[in-house]
């Protein structure tokens, strides 16, 4: 082998794993930000995008850690002569509105599909993935949703591992860090292989809807999902309906609290432009988001169950544990025994929403949870 040829070999091995590092650097803890889907869907514009991004930057949400700007389906327009991906009319230059996000100090991310349309029958990256790639990576892009959608129409669901490999390649070969989100509904047991094909996050459900039966089934329908999760790579059951009026206030704080406890990615779904105080405020529960952004990155599990009535918990980095005290029916008290979270003799108890010390318990605490509502505590020794 001549030098040159081994000089460029080992630049080449250099870069791999350079581009590998940064790619496994990044979603240490959930990922949270803004995606247009639940509320714009395909009416999504980028002026919805600057004006997502613009309220992220001043109500308080990128402080808290919201710093993802992502626009969903709908944004494709047709390939040009060379066959590089454009945007519709309706987004223009996606250049200058990736630049419009970072320059907020937020994050951009964008949609696609591995087959040849996407679930809204747009253009999907079939056979242009290192392309797109590569397009995506110039525009400034820091985050990817890869919908399976019509890639069905031309792989068999056996080959779905290699599929999502294949844009995990071409993602790494352009040096830049892009969170990659697997959008696969839960297909072929996605949380037993999402980490090795490069994921930072998997579905695991199908798609939420803004009604507390959907979210519940889903939430709760990720117990013995716990061992899959961790640094870099995260079990996802979908994004927040929170703000878009389907549910009740008890009910939007149920959803916040579980998702937070699954360690899920907390991608708001509302129009931002637009979100009430209340709504905005249960977005904004700084004790809440501390435990889905714990570092110890643990996705929390279900202690108990009695029927409608369940407790969930996670245990954080500082030797606390979270807990969920959950009514899928009437106003019932819940229980836990501080055995079944590790603890003997007194512990310590705090309301992560009513932002209050509750004092010192011994042997158990019972919280008294509203219809389909929550109890969020924090205790400790």
């Amino acid at each position: 082998m001549s030098m040159r040829i081994l000089a460029a070999t080992l630049a080449l091995l250099f870069f791999s794993i350079s581009s590998a590092r940064a790619q496994s650097s990044i979603a240490q803890t959930p990922p949270m930000g803004w995606n247009s889907w639940n509320h714009f869907a395909c009416k999504v514009t980028a002026a919805d995008v600057r004006g997502a991004a613009d309220a992220i930057a001043k109500n308080g949400m990128k402080e808290a850690g919201y710093i993802y700007v992502n626009v969903d389906d709908c944004w494709q327009g047709a390939r040009d002569d060379q066959g590089d991906i454009r945007p519709n009319e309706n987004f223009g230059d996606m250049k200058a509105l990736a630049d419009y996000v970072h320059e907020k100090g937020l994050k951009f991310g964008i949609y696609s599909s591995p087959g040849p349309k996407t679930c809204a029958g747009f253009e999907g990256s079939y056979q242009h993935e290192e392309q797109d790639a590569q397009t995506y990576a110039a525009w400034g892009v820091d985050y990817l949703k890869y919908d399976w959608c019509s890639a069905s129409e031309v792989y068999p669901v056996s080959q779905i591992r290699d599929v999502y490999k294949k844009m995990r390649d071409a993602l790494q070969r352009t040096g830049r860090p892009i969170v990659y989100s697997l959008c696969q509904y839960g297909w072929k047991l996605v949380w037993r292989w999402g980490k090795d094909v490069g994921g930072n996050l998997w579905r695991t459900t199908d798609d939420i809807e803004d009604r507390y039966e959907s979210m519940t089934r889903i939430g709760f329908g990720q117990a013995g999902l716990e061992l899959f999760a961790g640094p870099g790579h995260w079990n996802d059951p979908d994004m927040l309906e929170i703000g878009n009026g389907g549910m009740s206030r008890d009910e939007y704080i149920t959803h916040m609290t579980v998702w937070c406890l699954l360690a899920a990615p907390l991608l708001a779904g509302n129009d931002l432009t637009k979100v009430t105080p209340a709504d905005l405020a249960i977005l904004l529960n700084r004790e809440a988001i501390a435990v889905n952004q714990d570092p110890k990155g643990v996705q929390g599990h279900r202690v108990s169950a009695e029927g409608p009535l369940e407790v969930w918990a996670k245990p954080l980095a500082d030797g606390s544990v979270a807990v969920g005290f959950f009514s899928r029916a009437g106003a019932y008290p819940v229980k836990v025994n501080f055995k079944d979270l590790g603890f003997n003799g007194n512990v310590h108890v705090r309301d992560l929403w009513l932002h209050k010390d509750l004092g010192t318990f011994s042997g158990e605490y019972t919280a008294h949870v509203p219809r389909h509502g929550v109890v969020l505590v924090r205790v400790w020794k």
